[in-house]
């Protein structure tokens, strides 16, 4: 695929326009984006990037179309899964809902620096080594091992990394929000804020997801072109489907199960392809390996397409069954509590949400001991 110097610097322009355009003006003020301003931006930003991906289908040919849709939609699902985890980063560090808006801008500015960085990285090596599918496939069968044996995405699962745990014990922090700033000057010293925290968990967060993202969409075009315009319409919107999906992120209960099968189906993708082209020495003779076969593009977007619509249904059909279940043993519970004169048995499990427990446990505590005056 040939791609002039001036489609780049069009490309490039209109996409660093359309981001300006949503950090300055549209998240210029903290808020809580409504439904309908989630939805109508989704919906523009998913519709440009079909509107593209049938241009390059005009001028390029379906093969191309087909690697740039493959390479969205895959990169689309990480990019959820990565929202995922905002999610539980969110409700760790507790940012107000009106600033989340502000550090979500900046988490996916940082992943489009990481990612440029990684492709541009990754485009390098390719053309100058062809071993490196083989290192490609590799890791990404890992990951995929790595993911299925996480299972279902839960909050338990997430755990800080190293650089978070730094920032932690060495950063003098405050315990408030400054607003959406970093930065808080209290009795005469300057203290970082929990946003600040917040911004290095989103960084790092990035950075490891970009570790995963790029050699996936390489599994599926080997186009710089294709490779940065998929990355970057799969960034498009994020902030407002965080928003407009809000708790439903935490029903995709199998997403990082179907992630895990296409990742490992890209990585047996790269393997083969470094075989077909395979020049290292201790493998074949040097020489290609002719047998190794090699998957054409619509068969990766079939199965990439029925993975993540199989995972999805799934998903949804077991957080129904799941509420379901709850709401049956609520009602039972409160059905036992009737027939008991509106009193529960000292055995039968009661779930309270924290704050409830809390109040509790202060109505609890022993009072202090009374006056023989007070007594009579």
């Amino acid at each position: 695929m040939h791609v002039h110097d001036y489609v780049w610097y069009i490309t490039v322009g209109l996409m660093l326009a359309v981001l300006a355009f949503d950090v300055f003006i549209i998240g210029r003020r903290p808020h809580e984006p409504s439904t309908r301003e989630s939805a109508t931006a989704i919906a523009v930003y998913v519709g440009l990037a079909i509107v593209f991906g049938l241009g390059i289908w005009a001028f390029s040919g379906g093969q191309y179309a087909g690697e740039f849709f493959a390479g969205w939609l895959t990169e689309y699902s990480l990019s959820v899964d990565n929202l995922f985890i905002f999610l539980i980063i969110m409700s760790r560090f507790q940012v107000p809902r009106k600033y989340q808006q502000t550090a979500l801008l900046i988490g996916i500015i940082l992943a489009l620096v990481f990612r440029g960085i990684f492709i541009a990285v990754g485009a390098a090596a390719i053309n100058q080594f062809s071993w490196v599918f083989y290192l490609f496939g590799a890791f990404l069968v890992y990951t995929a091992i790595h993911l299925a044996m996480q299972g279902e995405n839960d909050d338990e699962d997430y755990k800080e990394n190293a650089v978070i745990r730094f920032a932690r014990r060495h950063l003098n922090a405050s315990d408030e929000y400054n607003g959406v700033k970093l930065t808080v000057i209290k009795n005469g010293k300057r203290l970082v804020t929990p946003m600040a925290i917040v911004i290095v968990a989103l960084g790092t967060t990035d950075l490891l997801f970009a570790l995963d993202s790029i050699p996936a969409i390489y599994g599926l075009t080997q186009e710089p072109f294709l490779v940065f315009t998929a990355n970057v319409f799969a960034l498009m919107g994020l902030r407002q489907l965080y928003f407009l999906l809000g708790d439903l992120l935490r029903r995709l209960i199998y997403l990082s199960l179907g992630l895990s099968v296409v990742l490992a189906f890209i990585g047996v993708k790269l393997v083969l392809h470094a075989m077909h082209e395979n020049e290292l020495p201790f493998i074949n003779g040097g020489h290609h390996i002719e047998w190794a076969p090699e998957i054409p593009i619509w068969v990766s977007l079939t199965f990439i397409i029925i993975t993540l619509g199989i995972t999805t249904v799934a998903s949804l059909y077991k957080s129904r069954n799941l509420a379901a279940a709850e709401a049956k043993a609520n009602g039972q519970e409160s059905a036992a509590a009737a027939a008991g004169g509106g009193e529960l048995d000292e055995a039968t499990p009661i779930e309270l949400d924290p704050a409830t427990r809390a109040e509790l446990e202060d109505l609890q505590e022993p009072q202090p001991e009374q006056t023989d005056s007070k007594k009579a």
